[in-house]
């Protein structure tokens, strides 16, 4: 689902394009909605393209790989999005799946375990180590070695060896495809600045990837910077890692002193190798959000894009505006995205009059309902 929405950051006016990744695999048709004086969203309408019936909501990596004729199918999973759309896939298809999720993660997200298992997936809780996704991943990586002629890894994001930050690359380009696309219908031209969250770095490759070759295109990727950067507490390798090497890559990662890696919970303690590229080259600009900023960032964000009028800072009312963009366009964001969210607020006032801003929605946010409901108290 892509739609566009003519807001009012005060004293100048901004224009941004919302992506939702979660749908973009599918043929667009723009249509209009919402209609008003002060502001319009257009939100495409979409057909599954490749099979029928249509495509199941879920996570879009896994529909991007190819039939090689293996009946056995793993992965790792984090918060267990990815988790569950690869037990999607194989229910469709018939296919043995087994999922590696830390146990630590399997007790924060018991509804997505309950969902894997009820699409047919063996969850197999990982406990060693501080039994998080790095560990899924380790375990499942090595499941996929030992098991290499029967078994295909569907890894969840632009890391691992190769060729799968290459793999997932491509099949994320669609976003940036689509994206370009839709520019040039919509504004008659191409983006000023591309902006979306990284964790692992999937959806902002997605996005980055069209756009690499124009240097007239700013490319900006947001990360969690947890409880402060100072903390220790957080997931940002980009914005406070160093370089090392995890799963077979490269890349910017969370270490302690003597070159360990710092488990970030439910994110990952590295990054796609092609952006820490990016950034060694200055092709990307990365900085980070803290959780506090990402939740009070997601509020500021609704109430200006949707014009709301909130008078207190009461949770209560933000939390009529967190459900604004819900309401209106029938999207749940993901709390990563949020984070995107918030670095608008920075952004924004930066920019010159009528900057054209596309900001990518990495997925749906109904796994973090929990989390939002008992910070809001509701």
């Amino acid at each position: 689902m892509i739609f566009s929405v003519k807001v009012s950051w005060a004293p100048r006016s901004r224009v941004l394009l919302l992506t939702p990744s979660t749908t973009v695999l599918m043929p667009l048709r723009l249509c209009l909605r919402h209609c008003a004086s002060n502001y319009y969203a257009c939100v495409s309408s979409f057909v599954s393209g490749s099979i029928s019936p249509p495509l199941p909501h879920t996570d879009y990596r896994c529909f991007g790989n190819p039939r090689l004729g293996n009946k056995r199918i793993i992965a790792e999973t984090g918060a267990g999005q990815h988790g569950v759309a690869t037990a999607t896939v194989c229910a469709q298809y018939g296919l043995e799946c087994i999922i590696s999720m830390g146990a630590q993660d399997m007790e924060r997200q018991a509804l997505n375990v309950f969902r894997m298992r009820l699409l047919g997936a063996e969850v197999r809780g990982v406990h060693s180590g501080t039994a998080t996704l790095k560990d899924a991943t380790s375990e499942a990586i090595r499941d996929w070695v030992t098991n290499v002629e029967t078994t295909h890894y569907i890894l969840g994001s632009v890391a691992g060896p190769h060729p799968y930050p290459m793999m997932v690359r491509d099949f994320h380009a669609v976003i940036g495809k689509k994206t370009s696309r839709q520019a040039w219908e919509k504004w008659g031209g191409k983006p000023d600045v591309l902006v979306a969250c990284v964790g692992g770095g999937s959806n902002a490759m997605g996005l980055f990837h069209e756009f690499v070759d124009d240097k007239e295109v700013r490319m900006i990727g947001v990360e969690a910077a947890g409880f402060g950067l100072d903390s220790g507490k957080h997931a940002a390798p980009l914005t406070k890692g160093d370089v090392g090497v995890l799963h077979g890559a490269m890349s910017y990662l969370l270490q302690d002193d003597d070159g360990q890696i710092i488990e970030p919970q439910l994110d990952y303690p590295g990054v796609g190798p092609e952006h820490s590229f990016f950034k060694d080259m200055g092709w990307a600009e990365y900085y980070s959000v803290t959780d506090e900023e990402a939740l009070e960032g997601l509020y500021q964000c609704i109430v200006s894009v949707f014009f709301i009028k909130v008078k207190t800072c009461s949770l209560t009312r933000r939390f009529v505006a967190f459900n604004r963009v819900s309401r209106l366009e029938g999207i749940i964001s993901a709390l990563e995205t949020s984070h995107a969210l918030a670095h608008l607020e920075k952004l924004c006032p930066k920019l010159p009059d009528g900057a054209r801003v596309v900001l990518n929605f990495s997925g749906r946010g109904d796994k973090d309902d929990q989390t939002v409901a008992k910070y809001l108290e509701v």
